[in-house]
C-alpha cells in the first residue's frame, strides 16, 4: 500500500522508538492513505512541510483495525484516554476514564500496526464532551464522522518500520493546506454545534449510564 506522512521535513528512513508518547496510540510513526490529509497535517502549525510518500508491505502483519465490527467507539476512546493529556478536569471525567481503562481498554502492544480515528482540534474536543458527560454516546459517534475525518494508519512495532519504504515527497504550502485544515475544522465545529443543539430522546446513553449500568464490551446498545 501507499502512506503518506505529513512533516514539516523530508523523513526518508523513519526509525523506530521515535515520536511523542502522548500521541493517540501512543509513540509511532502516523501516516494516512489521504496525501491531501498529509499535507494538511504537514502545516498544522502554519508552517510549510512535506507529505513524504511511503511503499509499506502490510501483509503478515499484526493489525489492530480499531473501526472494525469487532470494536466498538469505547475501544478507540479508552485507548485515546491512556495516551492523551488534557482532559477535563472533573468528577465525572475522572470515573469515565477509570471506567474506560477498567472495561473497554486494548492492550495494543502485541500489535504492529493501529488504524483507528485521529483525534485532532474539533474531534478530540468532542472526546473530551464524553467524557465529560456533556454529549450522549450517539451524538459522539455521529461527531466522529463529521468533516470526513479520515483514518490514520499507525507503525507501531519494530516489526513494521522494517517494512516501509521511502519513495519521495511532495512539498505542502502552508498557505494552501493550513487554511484547508482550518476549514475542515471549522465546517466539523459548526455541524457539531447544530447538532448539539438538537432535541436528544429520553433514552439517549451518556458516559454516566453507561458506568451507572455497568454496561460491557458486549452490550447491543454500545452498537
Amino acid at each position: 500500500m501507499i502512506l503518506y506522512h505529513g512533516s514539516e521535513k523530508i523523513i526518508e528512513a523513519p526509525e523506530f522508538g521515535k515520536g511523542n508518547l502522548r500521541n493517540d496510540y501512543g509513540r509511532g510513526f502516523y501516516c494516512t492513505e489521504d496525501e491531501e490529509l498529509a499535507k494538511e497535517w504537514a502545516c498544522s502549525n502554519n508552517n510549510n512541510g512535506f507529505a513524504n510518500k511511503y511503499e509499506f508491505d502490510m501483509d503478515g502483519l499484526n493489525v489492530l483495525y480499531l473501526n472494525s465490527d469487532k470494536y466498538i467507539l469505547l475501544n478507540w476512546l479508552a485507548v485515546l484516554t491512556r495516551n492523551r493529556t488534557y482532559w477535563e478536569n472533573s468528577t465525572v471525567s475522572e470515573m469515565a476514564k477509570k471506567y474506560l481503562a477498567d472495561n473497554f481498554m486494548i492492550d495494543t502492544s502485541m500489535y504492529d500496526v493501529i488504524i483507528g480515528y485521529r483525534a485532532d482540534d474539533s474531534y478530540f474536543s468532542f472526546a473530551q464532551d464524553f467524557v465529560s458527560g456533556a454529549i450522549s454516546y450517539r451524538q459522539l459517534g455521529e461527531a466522529m464522522r463529521l468533516g470526513k475525518l479520515g483514518e490514520q494508519i499507525v507503525l507501531m512495532s519494530e516489526k513494521a518500520f522494517k517494512r516501509i519504504k521511502y519513495i519521495s515527497n511532495s512539498p505542502a504550502d502552508a498557505a494552501i493546506y493550513y487554511k484547508k485544515k482550518k476549514e475542515r475544522d471549522r465546517i466539523a465545529q459548526k455541524e457539531y454545534r447544530q447538532a448539539k443543539g438538537e432535541n436528544i430522546s429520553a433514552d439517549e446513553l451518556f458516559i454516566v449510564d453507561i458506568i451507572r449500568e455497568g454496561m460491557k464490551q458486549n452490550d447491543e446498545r454500545l452498537r
